[in-house]
């Protein structure tokens, strides 16, 4: 909901780049003590996929198929990265899939083609296409996926602040020649006290406090049950579109949020002890 107000202001490669300076300013401090810790080289190459992928890939992905969607529609798609960290543990992580999970995470890819669908004309008779958008903001989910499970591994190894503060650092570097370009077409921010509060809650609060929450939890819990806890986010943020901004719930949406639930309570209800 945040992003989706301050990209009214501030283009998005932008956004996601000073959102990560933000959280650099923040977390690089914080490892300043463990700074001459050196992790292995197969290490250095996963913080450093986490950052290009998981944060500057999945940040700009995000805010471009933000500024084409709708925040409800945004909300919905968030399913992507639990089902995602789902369906590719077994191939990264070694962790296998139950039935009950893989019931799951069936409806709930099929609710997220729903929601993708009701922004096709041909197949809705409206006249706002948003698909395009709902597939950059698929890739983002699958992106947002990759961060944690490269990072799983890695923080059995080391602290969650160092591998946050270098991956945010990584994404930095991916996403400033993306900030440049917009800058040099003339894209700049325009600097209201919405823009500047939106921005600093992004930076500070989401990504250097909640990632570095997140890869504390990642660290002690597996990664599908880490998951369960970002399967609050579709229905509360598709709510608050639709309250907030008076974004419309088309009835695919509906349908494909009412299948995103149902599937999650299949998949990780019973996990949930």
């Amino acid at each position: 909901m945040a992003a989706r107000v301050t990209l009214g202001a501030v283009p998005p490669a932008t956004l996601a780049f000073l959102r990560l300076a933000l959280g650099a300013l923040v977390l690089v401090p914080l490892t300043w003590r463990g700074a001459r810790v050196t992790p292995a080289a197969a290490d250095r190459r996963r913080i450093a996929w986490m950052g290009v992928l998981g944060f500057a890939a999945a940040f700009a992905l995000a805010y471009w198929g933000l500024a084409r969607s709708t925040a409800t529609n945004a909300a919905l798609l968030i399913v992507v990265e639990p089902v995602a960290v789902i369906a590719l543990s077994p191939l990264v992580l070694g962790e296998r899939l139950g039935r009950r999970e893989g019931a799951g995470a069936a409806a709930a890819l099929a609710g997220a083609v729903l929601v993708v669908a009701d922004g096709v004309p041909a197949l809705t008779g409206t006249a706002a296409a948003h698909w395009r958008g709902d597939l950059l903001l698929v890739l983002s989910g699958l992106a947002y996926a990759s961060y944690s499970l490269l990072g799983r591994s890695v923080l059995d190894r080391h602290a969650a602040a160092l591998v946050t503060a270098r991956s945010v650092l990584w994404g930095l570097a991916g996403l400033a020649p993306l900030a440049a370009a917009e800058w040099l077409r003339g894209e700049r921010p325009a600097w209201t006290a919405a823009a500047v509060a939106g921005t600093l809650y992004l930076g500070v609060v989401i990504t250097a406090l909640g990632y570095l929450a997140w890869n504390w939890a990642l660290r002690r819990v597996a990664a599908p049950r880490a998951a369960i806890f970002l399967c609050v986010q579709p229905v509360a943020g598709a709510l608050l579109g639709a309250g907030l901004l008076g974004e419309p719930l088309g009835p695919l949406t509906l349908a494909g949020g009412a299948l995103i639930v149902a599937g999650l309570g299949v998949a990780f209800g019973g996990r949930a002890h």
